[in-house]
């Protein structure tokens, strides 16, 4: 009976290259691995990932949408490339697209505060500074653990709603 050597997921070896610390092999083997499942949203997630963790923000960007793009992602990874996505948007100087994404992923994902608060980032960098400050007491006001803030929080979400508002 013979014995074959089990063979490695690609996918997983990546990863793992990545978490071991090893980001540009990492990165190598994904941008190969993409390009032999095009249309595999997993891989595409990753592979921008890896671009991301490496400072190559505009690279990542095309993987990011490809994974968005298709299917097979869970709901955490839908959301962490959504996040990703936006976030590089926003540090590209692509600002309105940022928002734009944003803004249907904290819809999409009405609980997480991560993507609220890069939202928030992205309003003020089209200078929608109400909408950004607005946005950002909202989530304190929702989440905040600190009892101070807590105990003022019905304040600060009614002037959430007007910032202007003396009253």
């Amino acid at each position: 009976m013979e014995h074959h050597e089990e063979q490695k997921d690609p996918l997983a070896e990546a990863v793992a290259l990545r978490e071991q610390g090893h980001k540009e092999e990492a990165r190598e083997l994904l941008v190969a691995l993409a390009a032999r499942r095009p249309d595999d949203a997993e891989v595409a997630y990753q592979t921008a990932w890896a671009h991301d963790v490496l400072g190559l923000e505009a690279e990542a960007v095309p993987y990011y949408e490809r994974a968005l793009a298709g299917a097979g992602l869970t709901p955490d990874d839908r959301r962490g490339a959504l996040l990703g996505l936006g976030s590089t948007y926003r540090v590209l100087g692509r600002y309105d697209d940022a928002v734009t994404l944003l803004t249907a992923a904290a819809e999409e994902f009405p609980q997480d505060g991560a993507l609220r608060t890069f939202l928030a980032m992205a309003l003020y960098n089209t200078g929608q500074h109400h909408e950004s400050v607005r946005t950002l007491l909202r989530l304190v006001a929702a989440t905040s653990d600190d009892p101070s803030v807590r105990a003022y929080r019905r304040a600060i979400e009614h002037y959430a709603e007007d910032l202007d508002a003396t009253e």
